[in-house]
This record gives C-alpha cells, sequence and structure tokens, in this order.
C-alpha cells in the first residue's frame, strides 16, 4: 500500500460515511484535506470494528491488533494495513500528540463492553476520547494562529464533544440496536424513560422531553466551541464554520420535528447543505489567496 493510495484509501472512507464534515472539508486548502481525511479515516476505521453490523470476527481481537499496530507506527516501524500509513505519516509530520491517538482507542475499547452510563460525568469521560480527542488531533492541521495553539485547544475539544453528542440524539434508535444507550441512566430516570422506549417506531412525550435536555447539553458545547473557529489561521476558518453550521444543522432539524428521532433518520436537506456550502465558498477563495500572498523575508 503505497502513501498515497493510503490517502485515497482515507479520502473514501470520509466521503461514504462523513457527508457533512467531507463536504466542508472541500473549502480548505488543497494540501490540508488529505490530512483530514486520513484522521476522519483512521477513526471510521476503527469505529466499524466496534459498530459495524456486518462484522463476523472477534471485535476485541481485531481492535487490539489495530492498536498493536498503530504503537508499532507511532514508534517509527512500518505497516502493511491499508489506512494506517496516512494516518501515521500526518500524525508524524503535524507532532499530534500520542496521547489522543490512544485515548480514542480506549474509548473504542470500551464499546465493546460498556453498554450504559450512569451520570453525564461519565459519558464525557468517553467522549474525552471518542470525540474531544479527534478535535485536538485535528487542530494541528488546521492551524491555529500563531500565539494562540493553546487557547484553541478546549473550543477544538468543544466541538468535537458538540459533534459527537448532535450524533447520539439523532441516532438513539441505530445505538439502541447495537445495545447501546449513549444516553446518561440518570437523565433518562428523571424523565421517567426506560431503556426499552429507545427501540420503539413511536417517540413518547418522556423520550422527547429527554432529548429536547440533551439538546439544551450539546448547545451548550457549541457556544464553547464557537469562540476557537476565530483562532484559527484564516483558510481553516469557513470550513470549521462550514462543519459547525452542518452539525448545528442537524440538531436544528432535530429540534424542528419535535424531537421525533425514532420513526426515521433525521437529514439536514441537500439544498441546505448547498446553501451552507455556497455561503463559505468565497471567503474560502480569499483566505486562500491571502494566505499564499503573505511576503517571506529570506535570510
Amino acid at each position: 500500500m503505497t502513501l498515497t493510495a493510503s490517502y485515497e484509501r482515507c479520502r473514501q472512507l470520509h466521503a461514504r460515511y462523513g457527508r457533512s464534515y467531507y463536504l466542508a472539508t472541500r473549502l480548505l486548502p488543497q494540501w490540508k484535506r488529505r490530512h483530514v481525511h486520513a484522521l476522519y479515516g483512521f477513526a471510521r476505521y476503527a469505529d466499524e470494528i466496534v459498530d459495524s453490523f456486518t462484522m463476523t470476527g472477534d471485535r476485541a481481537r481485531a481492535l487490539d491488533d489495530l492498536a498493536a499496530k498503530v504503537e508499532a507506527g507511532l514508534a517509527g516501524a512500518a505497516t502493511g494495513d491499508p489506512m494506517l500509513p496516512a494516518f501515521l505519516h500526518t500524525v508524524h509530520s503535524f507532532g499530534i500528540e500520542h496521547g489522543d491517538v490512544r485515548a480514542f482507542l480506549a474509548s473504542m475499547r470500551a464499546d465493546l463492553s460498556v453498554r450504559r452510563y450512569a451520570t453525564y460525568d461519565d459519558l464525557l469521560g468517553y467522549m474525552s476520547g471518542s470525540a474531544a480527542a479527534i478535535g485536538t488531533m485535528m487542530l494541528p492541521v488546521l492551524e491555529p494562529a500563531p500565539g494562540h495553539e493553546e487557547a484553541a485547544r478546549e473550543p477544538a475539544r468543544q466541538l468535537g464533544l458538540a459533534f459527537q453528542l448532535t450524533n447520539f440524539l439523532r441516532d438513539v434508535a441505530e445505538d439502541f440496536a447495537r445495545g447501546r444507550v449513549y444516553l446518561p441512566m440518570e437523565d433518562l430516570d428523571k424523565f421517567g424513560v426506560v431503556p426499552g422506549m429507545l427501540g420503539e417506531r413511536r417517540t413518547r412525550r418522556a423520550v422527547r422531553d429527554l432529548l429536547a435536555f440533551e439538546a439544551g447539553r450539546a448547545r451548550e458545547h457549541y457556544r464553547a466551541a464557537d469562540e476557537g473557529i476565530g483562532l484559527l489561521v484564516a483558510s481553516s476558518r469557513p470550513c470549521v464554520r462550514a462543519a459547525f453550521e452542518l452539525y448545528g444543522g442537524i440538531l436544528a432539524e432535530i429540534e424542528r420535528r419535535g424531537f421525533d428521532v425514532l420513526a426515521g433518520r433525521v437529514r439536514v436537506p441537500r439544498r441546505r447543505k448547498a446553501a451552507v456550502f455556497a455561503r463559505h465558498l468565497l471567503a474560502s477563495a480569499e483566505s486562500g489567496r491571502a494566505e499564499r500572498r503573505v511576503r517571506v523575508e529570506l535570510p
């Protein structure tokens, strides 16, 4: 597997499974896109091991095998896995923290045994690896503006949390079919929801109230993430702002439907996605040209 082929494999995975974010990445300078694809592709690859409805093999062994290959690759060893050359090249190229990679894999491993989370703090512990770590892995590729590297880190974490909590609200029925509930059990108790209600085709009033409560939490994460967009270099802002609006659009669509998420998958209409993309396309082109015009003084 050549490095070029590995990057293309990651891009294909991103295009297939992460359509909203993939659309937003088209607003990035071309050289950044493949690195975002590599990070997303790796995350999706691991997620498929633990979540795929069609996988019949030993999931724990497959995940352990992937983790061992990642550790070897982080130490500099070559790998024949089709996804890892691009991912490892991106990690090494941008100095991505190995701790974030390990935190992500630890959360994937938790999915093999943990089916419920008692409190929101417990859920945040899981999401710190499965979502917040993805945000901080993406950050060096998206480039904080000089002097804002530390300040941009927490908003990047918050954006990862906002995106994943939005997905949890949208995918309640799908997750329940896998035997998992990603909404805190103390919240289910608070609203009089028993887990079985999440597998029904009709969304009961109690479930809608529960989802509205969790949507409020997601909004708080979006608000905490918003300030971080301005801390990035100009050429990355249109992409992240578009992703922010597209995922926020999923949450808005859930709210518009009165939190009726069990009857069918909630989607943002294509015309609305296209409108978001078009709105940021001009800013993307202008910021890219401005960065290329920066004068560099040679010694």
